[in-house]
């Protein structure tokens, strides 16, 4: 059996999540319990995680943490309409042990690359089982709408991502191709 991947698409909500927020209610979209997470992201001294758009991120949401791994972005985890699709690793931290997290990757020789805040609200549907729709508000840089599939078969769980898309209005919203961890780094002052 194939593990488990994520598959999603993220877009600019530049006006706003009202409209959208208004949709997905009346779609049957079940929203769960706002949360702000803050994200620590990290790179290795020896390869650039900016350049091969890795992900090696600590994530605090209240009491939970955990570290997550994401491949190298290659051909095969980007399709030409945007969507990605990578394989995770997540690492639950026992509750209060969040700095401890960060400070071992620090201790092997990781470095801080960036911090990201984020609220969010994901929507679930009971018709649309492993499918999620979040709306996230980045600090510092803008909201966002991201469609996730979790699936084993990636041109399946894609074609969710569009079908989703299309049936909540959003289609027309420019694609955002980068991290929130690269554009929190564009939007840094200098």
């Amino acid at each position: 059996m194939s593990r488990p991947i994520e598959v999603e698409r993220k877009r600019d909500l530049a006006d706003g999540a009202e409209a959208l927020v208004q949709v997905l209610a009346e779609q049957g979209w079940t929203a769960g319990t706002p949360a702000t997470e803050v994200d620590a992201y990290y790179s290795r001294p020896d390869v650039d995680y900016m350049q091969t758009v890795e992900c090696l991120r600590v994530r605090r949401r209240g009491d939970f943490t955990e570290i997550t791994y994401k491949p190298a972005s290659t051909a095969n985890t980007r399709s030409t309409d945007s969507v990605i699709s990578k394989p995770e690793t997540n690492v639950p931290v026992m509750p209060g042990h969040a700095a401890d997290a960060e400070q071992l990757l620090k201790n092997i020789g990781m470095h801080l690359l960036a911090r990201v805040e984020k609220h969010r609200t994901s929507y679930r549907h009971e018709l649309h089982f492993g499918a999620t729709v979040s709306i996230d508000t980045v600090t510092g840089v803008g909201t966002f709408v991201e469609t996730e599939v979790i699936s084993s078969d990636a041109d399946t769980a894609a074609q969710a991502v569009a079908e989703i898309e299309s049936k909540i209005g959003v289609p027309q919203r420019p694609v955002v191709e980068l991290p929130y961890r690269d554009l929190v780094m564009q939007h840094v002052p200098a």
